[in-house]
């Protein structure tokens, strides 16, 4: 017999519903949980709060006929893992390759994507992102309005499929994180509310009401979600988890849930001898979040920096709209390759206020801080989708590479970067709710009028091409222009393992000197010097004194050269280097 549990604290009736009888469910002791033995055989199961309607495990493992049916039951001891001697990879000097299951392959399956694992391999990336896998409502979408957060979307190949995908990926080498929301629930099939007090309106997010960290209940709501990243990362051998849009956690406790998560997953890391990584997306620019617990941070082991982002993006592409308006000079870029963040209390002119605060850079390490030159957010919340390769030259494509993987950070890929994918990567979703489809659409539309986007610019969400224009075509990186860039990222990851002063993790040994009208860059990173120029003309670019450069260690244009006994260097239009 198996029991089953659930919290319900306002209801006064609980009773399980397997389909062929109601079984009721007793107090257990614990405020506000209840607690049956589901009978033999037992193939699906709800729960009715006072004689309600049928409703899924808030902890459902398996959601196998959506997110509005019953749950089903999941063993994850069943399973026959192969990784025993796995104990995980260090963040600091890895290299990041986000993916999205559904449109990684034509398939859109784990099992699939499984035979697309040793390009990664060839690649030389070390972790593997998928994003968020949580059931949702349809067959299609970015995962971000998962309902089921216990559950693996099943069209994807359910929590079975999870296992052999991050089992496959063990025996490769690589080790498999999990991006995963805490701070919002989809808007279809998000029955937790009738359980229990589970959001609350003394907060606001851009989705509603905000989850209850720190109002009455809260307890065992912050406990839903740390046993959930602690089921992630234990049951299903998951090497680390990003967490989605952590400001928009709303939390006035003294003990932040970020502080008891970070100390939660160290503590299983401890116990299991694995290394485990909890990476945070945040938009405040707070190196707080990954400041260590005995100094008074959150422990979060990493967080993403999207000034990188938009310096690197905006010196490329000479885009200024939007959040770009601060960025484009390499002035911009030189100060978040030495200090992490742009705006570190500083006025930003999109938000209309100042913005961030300091990096304690003889403090923190480089490595805590993830970076990109393209991800899912900064691609598809683009109008039409359109990768940055689609802007920009051949030459400057991989001068955006080699400032991305020779920077002092940890560089993440979207997964096609590498071969410059033709495929966009656009906004879809399948809402099977025809006013919620609508409410979406139009929301986009509404959204990039603002920005000067007509209307029928913006690819529709629910329009089945646009999730089939948004799959890799994995034919591309067999032949020309693809296989050119492809072969560069391979050899600049490849260099990076191999120069250790380019995973050097201090901020100490990186200084930059720019020339903004002649358009090039030069980074040092201790012993090594990587050179790029941006402009569409060759420049002869200056080494600073004492320094000189001597042996060109990988260059995107055979055209580059050293004079003066090392203290100048010519590169030709749009290319960049890496010299001792």
């Amino acid at each position: 017999m198996t029991v089953i549990e659930v919290w319900a604290p306002n209801a006064k009736r609980v009773e399980l519903d397997t389909g062929d009888a109601l079984v009721p469910l007793h107090p257990t002791g614990r405020s506000g949980w209840h607690a049956a033995q589901i009978p033999a055989g037992t193939r699906s199961y709800a729960f009715r709060l006072d004689g309600g309607p049928p409703r899924p495990d808030p902890r459902s493992r398996r959601q196998p006929d959506g997110v509005h049916a019953p749950s089903a039951l999941d063993d994850p001891a069943a399973f026959a893992w192969t990784d025993s001697g796995w104990h995980g990879r260090p963040l600091p000097g890895a290299v990041i390759y986000e993916l999205h299951i559904g449109t990684f392959t034509a398939e859109g399956t784990f099992d699939a994507a499984v035979e697309r694992l040793d390009h990664l391999v060839a690649l030389g990336v070390d972790f593997v992102e998928v994003m968020p896998v949580a059931a949702f409502n349809g067959e299609r979408g970015w995962g971000y309005d998962g309902v089921a957060l216990w559950a693996v979307h099943e069209p994807y190949g359910g929590p079975e499929g999870l296992r052999r995908f991050v089992d496959a990926c063990h025996a490769r080498g690589l080790g498999v994180l999990l991006d995963v929301v805490y701070n919002h629930l989809g808007p279809s099939g998000n029955y937790l509310a009738e359980f229990g007090p589970y959001f609350t309106d003394a907060h606001r997010t851009p989705w509603g009401s905000a989850v209850n960290l720190d109002g009455a209940g809260s307890d065992e709501v912050r406990a839903f979600i740390i046993d959930n990243a602690l089921f992630w990362l234990r049951e299903n051998h998951l090497d680390g988890l990003r967490l989605d849009a952590v400001h928009a956690l709303a939390d006035n406790r003294a003990l932040h849930v970020l502080e008891e998560l970070s100390a939660a997953v160290d503590s299983l890391a401890a116990s299991t001898g694995r290394q485990l990584h909890l990476i945070a997306e945040t938009d405040r620019n707070d190196a707080r979040t990954v400041t260590p617990r005995a100094a008074g941070g959150l422990g979060v082991h990493a967080q993403w920096s999207d000034d990188f982002h938009h310096a690197l993006h905006s010196a490329l592409t000479g885009e200024r709209q939007g959040y770009y308006v601060d960025f484009g000079g390499l002035d911009a870029l030189a100060k978040t390759l030495t200090s992490a963040f742009f705006h570190d209390g500083t006025y930003s002119t999109f938000r209309g206020r100042h913005h961030g605060r300091p990096v304690d850079t003889g403090q923190l390490d480089a490595s805590r801080f993830v970076v990109s030159l393209q991800n899912h957010d900064q691609v598809g919340n683009r109008a039409q989708g359109d990768r940055i390769g689609a802007s920009l030259s051949a030459g400057l494509r991989k001068v955006g590479a080699a400032l991305l993987l020779t920077s002092p950070f940890t560089p993440q890929l979207f997964m096609g970067e590498e071969w410059n994918a033709g495929t966009p990567w656009q906004y879809f979703t399948s809402h099977p709710e025809p006013e919620l489809a609508d409410a979406v659409r139009k929301g986009r539309r509404a959204e990039f009028a603002a920005y000067g986007w007509p209307p029928d610019q913006v690819p529709d969400p629910q329009d089945p091409g646009t999730f089939a224009h948004s799959t890799l075509d994995w034919t591309e990186p067999g032949r020309e222009p693809h296989a050119g860039l492809l072969a560069w990222y391979r050899a600049l990851i490849a260099l990076r393992r191999a120069e250790p002063d380019l995973t050097a993790p201090g901020f100490a040994t990186v200084s930059v000197h720019v020339d903004d009208l002649a358009r090039w860059i030069l980074v040092r990173r201790g012993a090594l010097h990587v050179a790029a120029n941006l402009a569409p003309e060759p420049r002869e670019v200056p080494v600073p004194a004492p320094f000189t450069v001597g042996e060109i260690l990988l260059a995107s244009d055979p055209g580059a050269r050293v004079h003066g006994r090392g203290t100048s260097l010519t590169l030709p239009a749009e290319s960049a280097a890496v010299l001792r």
